[in-house]
This record gives structure tokens, C-alpha cells and sequence, in this order.
């Protein structure tokens, strides 16, 4: 039954060439991609973010200038999911430590760039939507906000708990690089 479920399949998707593939890329690869796109990402989900809010935001503050001022809290809470992709990019990195010698290919050194991989790409992408929430609802607190001023503290609140999004990420990332271990790897 497996041989014909995998019969079918393109050669990049192939099983055995998949395990190749991988046990042939070196884990340092691997946390150099996690730490790479946890940035990447995380500066991709802030730019998103307060591009929808800004541009409200401007749209909103011809017609209404009062709420140009403090509707800037908005843009400072999206460029906050830059800083905390940059701030797991940097722990990810300090856990990082050449193998030498023979305990280059240790299991141990390979399931550290995995976990960093994985590390990197929670964080990352966690910051990614964190960025978009925190924009729309920005976008609307800055529409709300021309329209009525006292909706402004309210739907703050709902911009808070967006953000939280990406403070979820950043834990969930430390804690899956506490097992980031290179050091495992080394033969005396």
C-alpha cells in the first residue's frame, strides 16, 4: 500500500529523496534560516501593519486633524513586532555554537537547527499575524476615533490583545529554544 501511495508523487516530494535532502543540509543552515526568517517575518508583519494603519490614519486625519497625534500608538505597537522578532532572532543566535570535528553530524547538533528552525518560524510567523491584527484594528481605531471620540479607549483595549499575539510568539519561541543544546555535539 505505501509503495503505491508514494508512486505518484513529484521528485521533490519524494520520501527517500527527502531524507537525503535533509541529512544532507547542515543544521547550521537550518538556525541561520530560523533566525533569518523570524526577522524576515516579523519585520514583514510590523511594514504590513502600519502601512493599513497609517494609511487610515492619514485618510482619516484630513478630514479629522485631532486624531493624527494620539492614533500614533497604533504605528508604535506594530513597530513593537519588529523589536520582538528582533529580540528572539538575538536569543536563537547566542544559543548558537560551532561543533567541532566528528560532532558536526550528532544527532544532538542537527535537533538544535531543527528546534532553532522551529523556534524561528513560530516566532516569525506569530509576529506576521500579530502585525496584520494590530494594523486592521489600528486602522479602525483611527476611523472610529474620527467618527466618535470616545470609541478610542475601547477599541485601544482590542489593540492591546492583538498585540499580545506576538508576545505569545516570542514565549513560545524562547521556550522551544530552551533545548538548543550545540554544545552536545563536541568530541574530545
Amino acid at each position: 500500500m505505501s509503495s503505491t501511495l508514494f508512486q505518484n508523487l513529484p521528485w521533490f516530494l519524494d520520501p527517500q529523496w527527502l531524507i537525503w535532502l535533509f541529512q544532507n543540509i547542515s543544521p547550521y543552515y537550518w538556525t541561520a534560516l530560523g533566525v533569518g526568517l523570524c526577522v524576515g517575518l516579523s519585520v514583514i508583519g510590523a511594514a504590513w501593519g502600519i502601512f493599513i494603519t497609517g494609511s487610515s490614519l492619514l485618510g482619516a486625519g484630513v478630514r479629522v486633524p485631532r486624531i493624527t497625534s494620539k492614533n500614533l500608538i497604533s504605528v508604535i505597537f506594530c513597530e513593537a513586532v519588529a523589536i520582538y522578532g528582533v529580540i528572539v532572532a538575538i536569543i536563537l543566535n547566542t544559543k548558537t555554537d560551532p561543533a567541532i570535528g566528528e560532532g558536526y553530524n550528532s544527532l544532538a547538533v542537527y535537533n538544535s537547527g531543527y528546534a532553532v528552525l522551529g523556534a524561528g518560524l513560530t516566532a516569525g510567523f506569530a509576529n506576521l499575524a500579530c502585525g496584520l491584527s494590530v494594523g486592521i484594528v489600528g486602522s479602525s481605531a483611527a476611523l472610529a476615533d474620527a467618527a466618535n471620540s470616545s470609541l478610542f479607549v475601547k477599541i485601544l483595549i482590542v489593540e492591546i490583545f492583538a498585540s499580545a499575539l506576538g508576545l505569545f510568539g516570542v514565549i513560545v519561541g524562547i521556550i522551544m529554544a530552551g533545548n538548543v543544546n550545540f554544545t552536545l555535539g563536541y568530541k574530545e
